[in-house]
């Protein structure tokens, strides 16, 4: 009932409770705390990234952005106490062979997903095969080329597409396992809809399934190929290293990693800026992949 003034007889007003924040409040202060704690936390952890950004601006960055940008881009690794010329064969031949890894890897990857989140998701092979997939995503990439060495590399010798193998057996987890995923979250009632309309399950798969999950599947591809961007390990056992532009698949290649590798450790001031200029360069492929990543997996408002 309500509440009358029996004075006036007329109806009283009800008490609003007072919502205003008290700055010494127990909880407010709590509060407070754990927000100063986080915020410290998030800076202490970004220190190294920015450390390592600035340094390889610093480093590498007067060769880079500088007036001989061009011949940094396309020309030839020195040798001994040459001065000048680039990184230009290691540029071609990380993105060679990463291209190579995407072709093998990605419809690799993308009909393993189907299988697995679409065709027959609950079964034991699906069973077995996603933890294999879960456990090659913490697989040693060196592994992966000594893998590669013993099976292909030692009787056709090193390669682009040797390395572009190794490569693949590292993105085909991610790949797969984001691809399945975005499928996973596809409306069960979007696929009902479409199969009560008379569609096949192929027509499902590729009309609703896939586009559905497209961004989903792009964004673990991107992530796969920034991954794969930036491994050394591999390339070591597999296309091993050129101080020319790749004429064909089946020679040694040049890699950003590799002449970072080779360049970081040699007495010449001219090879250690290059080096620090190559690493600038790697983490510019790897930075624009991820925001490709980002944007492509942002949901369509």
């Amino acid at each position: 009932m309500s509440d009358f003034d029996l004075a006036s007889g007329a109806q009283a007003t009800p008490s609003r409770p007072q919502l205003n924040r008290k700055a010494f409040e127990p909880r407010a202060l709590k509060s407070g705390l754990l927000t100063a704690l986080t915020w410290i936390a998030a800076v202490l952890a970004s220190v190294p990234l920015f450390s390592v950004i600035y340094m390889l601006l610093v480093q590498g960055g007067s060769r880079l952005f500088g007036a001989d940008v061009l011949e940094v881009l396309t020309g030839l690794p020195p040798a001994g106490f040459e001065l000048g010329s680039g990184i230009g064969p290691a540029i071609v031949g990380t993105l060679t062979m990463v291209l190579i890894a995407s072709a093998i890897s990605i419809p690799l990857g993308i009909l393993a997903a189907i299988y697995l989140g679409v065709l027959d998701p609950k079964s034991k092979v699906a069973s077995t095969s996603r933890f294999l997939a879960k456990v090659l995503t913490g697989f040693p990439s060196i592994l992966a080329g000594v893998f590669v060495y013993a099976v292909i590399v030692i009787r056709f010798g090193y390669s682009a597409w040797t390395g572009g193998l190794a490569l693949a057996v590292l993105m085909l987890p991610t790949v797969v396992l984001a691809a399945e995923e975005a499928m996973a979250q596809v409306p069960q009632k979007m696929k009902d809809a479409a199969f009560g309309m008379g569609c096949t399950r192929t027509q499902v798969i590729w009309k609703v399934v896939l586009p559905t999950g497209l961004p989903g599947i792009l964004t673990g591809v991107m992530l796969a190929i920034a991954g794969a961007s930036g491994e050394s390990a591999p390339l070591l056992f597999t296309a091993l290293f050129s101080n020319y532009y790749i004429s064909e698949l089946a020679e040694p290649t040049a890699s950003l990693s590799i002449l970072i590798y080779n360049f970081s450790g040699m007495p010449f001031p001219n090879q250690i800026e290059l080096a620090w200029t190559a690493s600038l360069v790697l983490v510019l492929i790897v930075l624009v992949f991820n925001i490709l990543a980002r944007l492509v997996g942002q949901p369509k408002v």
